[in-house]
């Protein structure tokens, strides 16, 4: 993905205290993880030197900003002072106000953005505007990890798609079923109360209907009770309009979307519900058209719990920016089920390349976060 507009401030031109405000700013903006979607995750600091008088966060689309909180909380102290944020502050009046002109009216002094806003409303917008007022801008400090906390935010505005995450538990052997398809339950507990989390984040869960006529999924959240998230989008591919009547994935406990070939027959149950055609060739539908249809809806982050034929086809379609693998403890024996169908190396020239991002040991199992190294997040 290209660089953020303007960004042109290399992180050696930062000081000390810059650095602490921006991390600072980011820690905030991942408070926001399950409630901004599609919004991106935003934070922000006012300081003076070393002392915080302002600090917020984006919590939810069409709520105020991160600047609109740092700035309530700041008062008449944010006269003078540095705002930190994580993304360029927006120019145009959508649900919300301008935060440029609210950081202008404030008298902040100086801004410091971790990176552009490729939006094409703002981009780089937002900026001009808080120069013209004599506002001091400084762009680039920790682009990288701001970047990263809103890598689909970015795949979807910079790439059309959105940000493709593959969700896989396999055994030692390598294998996420037994040969009969059999695989409740390989992981721990706490690694699929973990998933819930990855859930949550996204702005859709994507999945086949061969998985749903072989286990039934519910594909929904559970979380804690106290903890807020908006609802991820149900996607299924069914190029025939296949799955059942009485399918989980078809209940009202979330919503979903049913993304089916030109020519399927419409069973009179699924008549009303929310669907889409898109092309399809040889009876596989077109995951290309898929993604760019789910970020026109908004949608930053996919993640995909499925089987292994549409795993492999997005692995070689080029669609896999990241892998979340949960290792297990345990053998399933040589006619286990691979995690990737459809694909094989014949020579160590056209082995796929990962760069490990993470390592954590979640209950008895080992959570590997992966990403092709083609990718840069």
């Amino acid at each position: 993905m290209s660089g953020a507009p303007n960004a042109t401030m290399s992180s050696n031109k930062f000081s000390a205290t810059d650095h602490a405000m921006m991390a600072r700013a980011l820690r905030l903006a991942e408070r926001g993880a399950y409630t901004t979607k599609p919004n991106p995750l935003v934070g922000c600091v006012i300081a003076h030197g070393g002392e915080i008088v302002g600090e917020g966060f984006h919590q939810r689309a069409g709520e105020p900003h991160a600047e609109v909180f740092a700035l309530r909380e700041a008062g008449d102290r944010a006269r003078g002072a540095t705002a930190y944020v994580t993304l360029e502050p927006c120019s145009h009046s959508g649900r919300t106000p301008p935060c440029a002109q609210t950081l202008i009216e404030a008298g902040v002094a100086r801004v410091v953005a971790a990176c552009g806003d490729p939006f094409e409303k703002v981009a780089g917008k937002g900026f001009d505007a808080l120069r013209a007022a004599g506002v001091t801008v400084e762009i680039g400090l920790m682009e990288a990890q701001a970047r990263a906390i809103n890598r689909g935010f970015f795949s979807r505005i910079e790439r059309g798609r959105p940000w493709v995450r593959v969700k896989l538990a396999m055994s030692l052997d390598g294998h996420t079923a037994l040969a009969s398809g059999e695989s409740r339950w390989i992981s721990s507990e706490a690694s699929r109360l973990d998933v819930q989390r990855w859930r949550a984040r996204c702005g859709a869960l994507l999945t086949a209907s061969g998985t749903v006529l072989a286990d039934n999924p519910n594909l929904t959240v559970r979380m804690d009770d106290d903890e807020a998230f908006v609802t991820p989008l149900r996607v299924v591919l069914d190029p025939g309009l296949a799955i059942p009547e009485d399918s989980h994935i078809l209940d009202a406990s979330a919503p979903t979307l049913l993304l089916h070939a030109p020519d399927a027959r419409v069973a009179g149950y699924l008549r009303a519900r929310d669907r889409a055609s898109i092309p399809s060739h040889a009876g596989m539908l077109d995951l290309d058209a898929a993604l760019r249809l789910l970020a026109t809806r908004g949608i930053n982050e996919v993640q995909t719990e499925a089987g292994a034929t549409l795993c492999g086809a997005l692995l070689r379609a080029g669609h896999v920016d990241e892998l979340l693998l949960y290792v297990v403890p345990v053998l399933l024996g040589a006619r286990g089920k691979p995690l990737f169908g459809g694909w094989d190396a014949e020579t160590m020239a056209e082995r796929f390349d990962l760069q490990m991002i993470e390592t954590r040991t979640v209950g008895t199992d080992l959570r590997l976060l992966l990403q092709p190294r083609a990718v840069n997040a």
